[in-house]
């Protein structure tokens, strides 16, 4: 955490005296609780009111009412933001038309977002890295700002023009005020998301979420049995998972902080490689505290029957559709992009279908910055994210530019991969740590200890290995596609005409 400060509690202080034990602040007790009760509360709700025993109005309206309860007791009143931030951009959705309905809901609920992290960061509480309001805040704003682009698909574009996925998460028909609060302010996700899409979350309601995921081609799944699984064992395995990621980061958090990095003894006194070494271990340290956030709030969606997501080839249940991380995958990532695609999964995911897909203009910067606006207003975010940029850039470049080289063998395969391990790993902790610092002074003290040289080593990578944007390779491969259907007509054409005359 940036700062230990302890600051006042805008929720419940009945967990007062256990904060004063542990010596966390009670906000912190107050999340960990509320999310251990919602899990109690998950069990409950797919036990006791499973979609065979009762109706999806009643399942709205308890998810939603226990939502605002959880919401209350973690932030007192702060949480009407939450009521004011969807009611806003419901009526959005409602009186405005349709055909730029999409673009003022993105306005005005990001529009709120930033207004109140402005006046939380500079009006109230500048530096407190805690939970705060804002938090699901970010996660709602997800919520509804994909809602409205999949109204905007499902109700004024035709089949034609969506791309697969769109066509998916397509939504033809207004939902109901109780459906919408539902969706944004459920017990399950009200307080760390994930955020999940609105047909997703339906099928959930409604009992339906298992049975497309039962079939392939209009046939059963092989020999297995096709009732509805449980999700016990990924629960238990998902809390271990948060049991170990908790101990690591309590343990580690205070002995390694990111901060010793920029001490000017530290900085003076020891080698540079060293200082890498330390970077790494502190990033390392710091990021189990995401792991256990994330799991358990998967673990939660997992526990109240939501987040099925087909079967594995030996016939286990998956349920990963709303996962947040996939931790090997990240510790152990060879590019920059790899690492990406497996940290805050579905925000990736929400930044790619609202942003990168639908941006006719350099959409990989105006994700980053979209990315920094969503999460807030220090400029250490800002700083983290431009950087991002050009890590981005550079390392596509050097995938297409000298990866091939190293794909001639197993071993040369190896060697590139432990490269790109280890450069990533350094990449990734470089690039973070304003976002840690959160602020301009101690970022740019960082960066100018370093010399700013992966900035300087991006801009060279850059200049000398230019790539072609993944937007204009694609649109040339399906030129070149369409020339040799073209081709291949004319040929045809041609050999009938030559048939005919014979």
């Amino acid at each position: 955490m940036a700062t230990q400060t302890a600051a006042p509690c805008t929720g419940s202080t009945l967990l007062q005296p256990i904060s004063e034990i542990i010596n966390l602040p009670v906000d912190q007790v107050n999340f960990v609780a509320c999310q251990l009760f919602a899990l109690l509360m998950a069990v409950w709700f797919r036990l006791y009111l499973h979609p065979s025993k009762t109706s999806p109005f009643i399942r709205h309206v308890v998810a939603t009412l226990l939502g605002f309860y959880l919401a209350l007791f973690c932030f007192g009143w702060y949480s009407l933001h939450f009521l004011v931030q969807s009611g806003l951009s419901y009526s959005v959705m409602v009186f405005a038309g349709l055909e730029h309905m999409h673009k003022y809901c993105f306005i005005v609920t990001l529009g709120y977002l930033i207004l109140c992290q402005v006046t939380r960061v500079y009006v109230f509480d500048y530096g407190m890295y805690s939970a705060d309001f804002t938090g699901p805040m970010m996660v709602i704003t997800q919520k509804i700002t994909s809602l409205a682009f999949e109204i905007h698909d499902g109700m004024t574009k035709r089949e034609g023009q969506l791309t697969p996925s769109q066509k998916y998460l397509a939504i033809r028909r207004m939902p109901s005020l109780l459906e919408y609060l539902s969706y944004n302010c459920n017990f399950m996700g009200i307080l760390a998301g994930p955020t999940c899409s609105y047909n997703d979350y339906m099928a959930f309601i409604e009992g339906t979420c298992y049975q497309p995921r039962h079939q392939e081609n209009g046939k059963e799944n092989g020999k297995y049995k096709q009732t509805e699984p449980s999700p016990k064992n990924d629960v238990i395995s998902k809390l271990c998972t948060c049991a170990i990621s908790l101990g690591i980061y309590l343990s580690l958090c205070n002995l390694i902080p990111v901060e010793h990095s920029i001490n000017d003894e530290f900085v003076r006194t020891t080698p540079f490689y060293l200082q890498v070494i330390y970077l790494y271990v502190a990033m390392l340290a710091l990021r189990p505290k995401y792991y256990f956030v994330w799991t358990l709030a998967d673990a939660i969606n997992n526990a109240a029957g939501f987040g099925f997501n087909g079967y594995n080839k030996d016939g286990s249940p998956r349920w990963d559709m709303i996962s947040n991380l996939r931790i090997l995958d990240i510790e152990f990532a060879t590019s920059f992009k790899m690492f990406l695609d497996n940290w805050n999964i579905q925000t990736s995911l929400w930044l790619k279908r609202v942003c990168y897909e639908r941006c006719p203009i350099n959409p990989t910067a105006a994700t980053f910055l979209l990315s920094a606006m969503w999460h807030g207003v220090y400029p250490g975010y800002y700083l983290t994210f431009l950087t991002g940029i050009g890590m981005t850039m550079a390392a596509r470049a050097v995938r297409h530019n000298i990866r091939p080289y190293f794909m001639v063998s197993d071993s040369y395969k190896c060697i590139y991969d432990v490269i790109t391990w280890a450069w990533t790993q350094v990449a990734i902790s470089y690039t973070v740590v304003p976002f840690v610092l959160l602020t301009v002074a101690p970022s740019l003290k960082f960066y100018r200890s370093c010399y700013f040289c992966l900035h300087f080593l991006c801009l060279l990578v850059v200049l000398a290995l230019p790539v072609r944007s993944r937007r204009r390779q694609a649109k040339e491969q399906k030129d070149g596609l369409q020339d040799n259907q073209v081709e291949h007509n004319s040929t045809d054409n041609n050999c009938n005409q030559k048939a005919k005359a014979t």
